[in-house]
């Protein structure tokens, strides 16, 4: 607990740039969370800026939900950026498995090593070749039958691997953690998937830039930080459930508000009171 607090420390002390090449559906509320987080949105996903601005970002979100043929190009280049000056960036699998064209993209951007992986169980299993894929951008699986293909992702690619789902299941190399935390209610609110993707690479590019590591000897690795960062939006939305900080939500509309200021106001402590995490 005592790094997952430092990597929420560190997200507001650092503002990381967060690049984020993400589907037209969800870039707003992609840019408020990010910012009521700590972090800086950038929308940049033009193939000719998207190589450059991956080499200053503090990390990068892929998020493959409304792909154009230059928004794929926007991608590639933005990877390439992003794997040459090491800035980590995240893969968010959108429907993967439910359509061919851009099952094959997301399939051969793996090969580029990405440093986190979020998506549903069903994207998930799609992606390491043990599913069908789920309804659109709907799960049909349960996180529980994604573990293997997580385990199997986390080792062929390196990167962690991050399901949602009522727990929520991150697994790296050699460690799989379970975290339960967030409320039913996110489920009907557009792009709060897609912003913790987001949010994700805020985590591990402040990660990267802390000064824990050389300074105490101990580090923030990539798995906390995705841990970290799911703890915080999953908190958040609980905190906008309690009535601690205003009226308690009743419909989606003011829900989703409510989350945006949760996850601007809300504390360490107060992450801690509303998560679960086991390590398996």
């Amino acid at each position: 607990m005592r790094l997952m607090n430092a990597a929420h420390n560190e997200v507001s002390q650092q503002q990381p740039l967060v690049q984020c090449l993400t589907n037209s559906v969800v870039t707003n509320i992609t840019a408020n969370v990010l910012l009521a987080a700590g972090a800086q949105p950038a929308m940049c996903d033009t193939p000719e800026e998207s190589f450059d601005f991956a080499q200053v970002a503090s990390g990068v979100l892929i998020n493959a939900g409304t792909p154009s043929q230059q928004q794929y190009a926007g991608m590639r280049e933005a990877i390439r950026g992003a794997r040459e000056a090491g800035t980590p960036w995240v893969l968010d699998p959108v429907a993967a498995g439910s359509l061919r064209h851009r099952t094959e993209f997301i399939l051969s951007i793996l090969q580029e090593k990405p440093t986190a992986i979020r998506g549903n169980a069903s994207e998930v299993m799609a992606i390491a070749g043990m599913g069908a894929g789920g309804h659109g951008v709907e799960s049909t699986d349960e996180v529980e039958a994604a573990v293997p293909a997580a385990k199997k992702l986390a080792e062929s690619t390196g990167a962690v691997v991050a399901v949602s789902g009522p727990r929520d299941l991150i697994v790296s190399d050699g460690r799989v953690t379970w975290l339960r935390s967030g409320h039913p209610m996110l489920q009907s609110v557009i792009g709060t998937g897609c912003s913790l993707g987001a949010l994700t690479a805020a985590y591990l590019g402040a990660a990267r830039g802390s000064y824990l590591t050389s300074d105490l000897g101990w580090e923030i690795n990539d798995h906390t930080a995705t841990l970290a960062a799911h703890a915080h939006s999953g908190a958040a939305a609980q905190l906008a459930m309690s009535g601690e900080i205003g009226p308690v939500p009743k419909a989606p509309g003011s829900f989703a508000q409510a989350w945006l200021d949760a996850l601007y106001l809300i504390t360490e402590a107060q992450i801690e009171q509303f998560i679960d995490v086991e390590e398996a």
